[in-house]
């Protein structure tokens, strides 16, 4: 039997005032979205309104689309925006009695500064208008647009024409349609917050980026607050798991409601989905069909104030040009945005921007960089990257290949970690890079080839060098490495280490050194050498403090030699013994105690003739070693012996 597939979509209106779009709405699902007193008192939308739609596709698939009603005034827009954030598809409207009118052109704008890719025309009022006259207007506006071969479909809510052609076409676009992503990085921009006795704080919004269940822990941003989700809804109906593209209601009772708590425009998402950031790298973009005449077609001057509408926040900002030029209507630039308050941005987001007073909408944009930094926006590395991801900022390739040469070293679980890509998608493009040379992915570092290899080069030419200054010594410390390499990652440096470790080099302690590299005394320190065997031998068991054996950069790299060698033995700070006295000592602290029973310091420094300086550093030697054992004040025999 034929499994029917249910898909699930959001489509939002959009469209001048008064062309009834709420009315459409209503015709369609039944559910008059108009919510507020207000909204029926003055026969306007003014904030969003919400229904549901069950279409059948042409092949038998279900739709279970999600509504979302905005407001047409000017005064509303930045709630329209809010509204259309997260959608597959618009419902343009446009009533056949009046045309093409302010907002359907404001309307439009925002969708394509959105990236909405498809839309479909709804004529309504086609009992009043001249239907022909209008759709040749429509036609016209919309033939320099991404949407000039959308359907026009005249509808009446009054006769009820149009409506099951206007469902049917519906259906059949959203049959053509991608079924929302899952990338396992779920993010529902927050567009209602309510709290209801007895249940608690209420959030909606559209989830997007992946699926969410009930009792999952979540967190609020930009806050940064913690709650778990004792609930979930779509359309009343309760669910175990949300996914992506179901308009969504969850039960947070952690939380209050306001600025305290959550609002419109948080975020719910996963712990792992990265922090909000106040500066964010962006391609700005102008439409050409603004107005000259309009003050939205004024130039936008570097340094400008401006409102910043991200999902469903906004945010106050300035923009900085890469340039420093203003930007016209129909051009594109290169920008960074300096909010007020941070935002959870993806790589590829998109954004509208209004003027200060939020009278026009002035541009539109794509996020490039959401981690950026003031201090290096216009320098030669950002400058690359942000050119070359301008490019393409949907391209996964490309945003892989760029973020690797910015950054040098990624670590592979961070990589592109707030981008539209799953983490499933970026190995593969990691291991095909891998495959083609153009990238080291070692040690969960990626980096490209061409820096690693530097770095192993530098890396090895230090060693080298160090055998070659001090051939006593056992292997160059890492310490030094890393600092002569300029390394500040400990896992880059880590990973370099297990690099070089895998041929021809090896760790030894706290040093590293090639395989080849045998330690030997240069002749000239061969009487120093002497001189300390000597100064440890006249009092074997209570040797000279090790600060009178080595005084100077010398002695100290002469007992370097010894101890990496084996033949002396650092038993603390500032004591050390001959091997062949250490293991006397040891032999005969072994035998003492089997002999008289659990002995304190003071016993057995005096049956070795040896010291508290020297005793009690040895002994806790001997205890970590397993060979003694520290029972109150006294040693035992360890379990090795």
């Amino acid at each position: 039997m034929h499994q029917v597939t249910t898909r699930h979509f959001i489509i939002a209106t959009a469209g001048h005032v008064d062309h009834g779009k709420s009315a459409l709405v209503k015709g369609l699902t039944g559910t008059d979205p108009d919510r507020l007193p207000e909204e029926k008192a003055r026969g306007i939308t003014i904030d969003l309104g919400f229904a549901k739609l069950n279409l059948t596709g042409p092949n038998g698939e279900q739709f279970h689309v999600g509504i979302v009603d905005v407001p047409g005034h000017e005064d509303f827009v930045r709630n329209m925006i809010a509204g259309v954030g997260s959608i597959d598809l618009a419902l343009l409207v446009l009533a056949a009695d009046d045309g093409w009118m302010p907002q359907t052109e404001e309307h439009l704008q925002i969708l394509t500064y959105l990236g909405i890719q498809r839309i479909i025309v709804a004529l309504t009022k086609c009992d009043l208008g001249k239907i022909d006259v209008v759709t040749a207007q429509i036609r016209a506006e919309l033939e320099r647009t991404p949407f000039k071969d959308s359907q026009i479909i005249p509808t009446s809510v009054r006769t009820g024409e149009g409506i099951t052609n206007l469902k049917s076409s519906l259906a059949k676009e959203l049959a053509g349609l991608r079924p929302p992503r899952d990338i396992g990085k779920p993010r529902l921009f927050v567009d209602r917050a309510f709290a209801l006795h007895g249940i608690g704080t209420v959030v909606t919004g559209t989830l997007s980026g992946g699926s969410i269940r009930r009792d999952q822990d979540v967190v609020v941003q930009p806050r940064n607050l913690s709650a778990r989700i004792r609930s979930i809804q779509n359309h009343g109906r309760d669910l175990e798991i949300a996914q992506p593209g179901m308009r969504t209601a969850m039960n947070l009772p952690d939380l209050s409601v306001g600025e305290n708590g959550t609002q419109r425009g948080d975020v719910i998402t996963l712990r792992e989905g990265g922090s909000p950031q106040a500066t964010i790298d962006v391609l700005i973009e102008r439409s050409p069909r603004v107005n000259r005449n309009s003050p939205a077609a004024r130039p936008i001057k570097n340094g400008s104030s401006v409102q910043v509408h991200f999902g469903t926040s906004r945010a106050a900002a300035k923009i900085t040009f890469l340039d420093g030029s203003p930007l016209a209507a129909g051009q594109s630039a290169i920008a960074q945005l300096r909010l007020e308050s941070p935002i959870l941005a993806f790589v590829g987001d998109r954004f509208v921007l209004r003027d200060s007073s939020e009278q026009n909408t002035i541009a539109g944009g794509t996020v490039l960089d959401p981690e950026a930094d003031r201090a290096s926006f216009r320098s030669n590395a950002q400058v690359r990257f942000l050119r070359a991801r301008a490019t393409a900022p949907h391209d996964i390739d490309v945003c892989v290949r760029s973020e690797i040469a910015l950054r040098e070293f990624v670590l592979r679980k961070a990589l592109l970690n707030k981008s539209p890509f799953s983490d499933g998608e970026i190995s593969e493009v990691l291991a095909r890079l891998q495959r083609a040379g153009e990238i080291v992915l070692c040690s969960e570092i990626v980096t490209d080839r061409k820096t690693w290899q530097q770095l192993r080069e530098r890396a090895s030419s230090l060693i080298d060098e160090a055998h070659k200054c001090n051939p006593e010594r056992a292997g160059l410390d890492l310490n030094e490495l890393r600092s002569a390499l300029r390394v500040q990652e400990a896992n880059v440096f880590e990973a370099l280490i297990a690099d070089l470790c895998v041929k021809d080099f090896i760790r030894k302690g706290s040093a590293i050194a090639r395989i080849s590299h045998r330690p030997v005394l240069p002749a000239d320190l061969e009487p120093v050498e002497r001189k300390i065997r000597e100064s440890l031998s006249h009092k074997p068991f209570d040797p000279p403090p090790r600060r009178e054996i080595e005084p100077d950069r010398r002695a100290q790299h002469v007992l370097r030699f010894l101890i990496d060698s084996g033949e002396v033995i650092e038993v603390g700070p500032d004591a050390v013994l001959l091997r062949d006295n250490f293991e006397h000592m040891k032999a005969r602290i072994t035998e003492f105690i089997s002999k008289h029973g659990p002995a304190t310091v003071s016993e057995l420094r005096q049956a070795l003739e040896s010291s508290r300086r020297i005793m009690v550093p040895l002994l806790e030697r001997l205890d970590r070693d397993g060979v003694t054992r520290r029972v109150e004040d006294k040693r035992i025999l360890g379990r090795i012996i």
